[in-house]
């Protein structure tokens, strides 16, 4: 019986897909993160689910652990045809468009279902309607989640605590102010060059988030962590241009559909991972220390200068939304 339903599964898939204009194509799908991180857990999800709702006419290949290049090199690829598709921090976004680094504003994003709702909404759209002039569509946001930092130094458990430190950064001016702002010294620096200089201790820490210090094996080379949630992350699925001009409108149609679907089932195996990670890290050996609520307080104050600066280079109408959604007040 099992067999027979199986079987008229299959065939309704494909008559379904048959109705539609697929033609044959091969996607690859590149991102930094390793197999098992949540972005690249659901890069395998929308693989499938993309082969099986075109009848086994799209296909992607996925392509982890930066094996294509670092994040600005990836996007460079996707914009000049070489790469189909990619995964990657939203707030970086802010080197095309600068509305994107919104995103990467420090502490002020908590409650993961506010930002669901602002991103699968119309900040969402506002933000990636400004992309097909850089060369590439956004279709989704899927999750990272909540940024921790890591060193090798000593236990961050207040502001002074960072002072000096070597923290690896994203190339992104927005962070780098962030970080020294909180005393740290940043480095920008690809994340494919990450786990070696972790190594070498040409940095001190990185910051990122626990499945992915846990996938990465970053806790093998790292002492110490603090749950800052200094940053909420979410993951922007890019598509780029000169592939999704060659695309029909049904093809068009049906990625943008199993992206988005794809990204209700990542986000919720990216919010049960950022327990599990952080569980597995401190069973590794690495002290995780909870900042007080009076400490992240001082944080935050230490980085509203850079707060107020990069919100005089976003739409204003976009601001008042985000800000009244979260419950950010400037001023």
């Amino acid at each position: 019986m099992k067999t027979l339903i199986g079987l008229l599964t299959a065939a309704l898939l494909a008559t379904s897909a048959q109705a539609q204009d697929y033609n044959s194509r091969m996607i690859k799908f590149a991102a930094t993160g390793q197999e098992g991180t949540p972005p690249v857990q659901g890069m395998h999800i929308f693989a499938e689910k993309l082969a099986e709702r075109s009848g086994g006419k799209l296909n992607t290949r996925v392509f982890a652990n930066g094996v294509l290049g670092g994040d600005v090199q990836v996007l460079s690829s996707l914009q000049g045809g070489v790469i189909e598709m990619m995964v990657w921090n939203a707030g970086n976004m802010i080197t095309q468009e600068p509305d994107f680094g919104i995103l990467d504003l420090p502490f002020i994003y908590q409650d993961v279902e506010v930002m669901d709702k602002l991103l699968d909404g119309e900040v969402g759209k506002q933000l990636t309607d400004q992309l097909p002039e850089h060369g590439v569509i956004g279709l989704a946001f899927w999750e990272q989640g909540f940024r921790l930092l890591t060193n090798n130094k000593h236990e961050v458990h207040k502001l002074e605590d960072m002072a000096g430190l070597k923290i690896r950064v994203q190339q992104n001016q927005l962070l780098i102010d962030m970080w020294s702002a909180l005393g740290a010294n940043p480095l920008p620096m690809a994340v494919t060059e990450l786990y070696t200089a972790l190594e070498t201790g040409a940095v001190d820490g990185q910051e990122t988030t626990a499945p992915f210090i846990y996938g990465s094996k970053y806790h093998e080379v790292q002492k110490y962590v603090s749950v800052t949630r200094h940053n909420y992350n979410p993951q922007i699925v890019l598509i780029g241009k000169p592939f999704w001009d060659k695309l029909n409108d049904d093809e068009k149609a049906l990625i943008i559909d199993v992206a988005r679907e794809t990204a209700l089932e990542q986000r919720k195996i990216s919010r049960e991972a950022q327990t599990t990670a952080l569980d597995a890290i401190r069973d590794a050996g690495n002290t995780v220390t909870e900042i007080e609520p009076a400490e992240l307080d001082r944080m935050k104050e230490a980085v509203r200068p850079v707060i107020a600066k990069y919100s005089e280079t976003f739409d204003p109408a976009l601001s008042k939304t985000v800000f009244d959604a979260v419950g950010f007040k400037l001023d």
